[in-house]
């Protein structure tokens, strides 16, 4: 069940948020000091592509930079990448097969909104 929601997904709108992510990661390593965000928006694109057997933990260890970080993010590129979640399970919650993937899509705004501190592992 998991790889058709992942086929679905990729085909109605998981695509177009990982390109949204890779061009927020492109446009972040440019710039020397924010290469961690695109470290992590990388990260959370390839989430984007294939999120349905994947889980998000906090990652215990980080610390006072990734909350400094995060709130940089969130200013830079969180608040318009969580626009785009919702903008995308809006559409796809119109159809009954496209809830479960709206609900994906709203369970990824944490993520697009604080990437650092946080590791994808699968399910």
């Amino acid at each position: 069940m998991r790889v058709i929601l992942n086929i679905i997904w990729l085909i109605f709108g998981g695509l177009w948020l990982a390109l949204g992510y890779f061009a927020a990661g492109i446009i972040c390593c440019i710039l020397i000091i924010t290469i961690p965000f695109g470290i992590a928006s990388f990260r959370i694109g390839v989430y984007a592509l294939w999120p349905f057997g994947k889980t998000v933990v906090e990652r215990p260890t980080s610390g006072v930079a990734s909350v400094i970080g995060n709130v940089i993010w969130l200013i830079v590129a969180g608040v318009w990448l969580a626009i785009g979640h919702i903008a995308t399970a809006i559409a796809m919650a119109i159809t009954i097969i496209g809830i479960p993937l709206a609900i994906a899509n709203l369970k990824m705004i944490p993520i697009s909104l604080m990437p650092l501190g946080k590791d994808i592992v699968d399910a």
